[in-house]
């Protein structure tokens, strides 16, 4: 799995990253994608992430989530990712 972290309008505190990480093992069986993970802070304190995954196979999916706690968004943008590449790779088996 190749990941891109990237954080817009601020740097990530070490915490942040190490639980974005900790998260992204999560999709660690699906060893063939590319994540590209972008997150960005709103003035008001708001939490955007946004995640593109793309699969070896030329499909891609597209995940964000938003919210004012950075470990609740992450956890439902994870919840959603997770959900979205295991039903792309359902589609591929059933197409086998």
């Amino acid at each position: 799995m190749t990941t891109s972290i990237n954080a817009v309008g601020f740097e990530f505190e070490q915490d942040q990253l190490d639980l974005i990480n900790k998260k992204l093992e999560r999709i660690k069986y699906a060893d063939d994608l590319e994540v590209d993970l972008m997150l960005k802070v709103k003035e008001d304190k708001k939490f955007i992430f946004d995640c593109t995954v793309n699969f070896r196979w030329g499909a891609s999916a597209h995940v964000n989530s938003e919210g004012y706690d950075f470990a609740a968004s992450l956890n439902k943008m994870m919840d959603i990712l997770d959900q979205k590449i295991n039903k792309e790779k359902e589609k591929v088996q059933e197409k086998k």
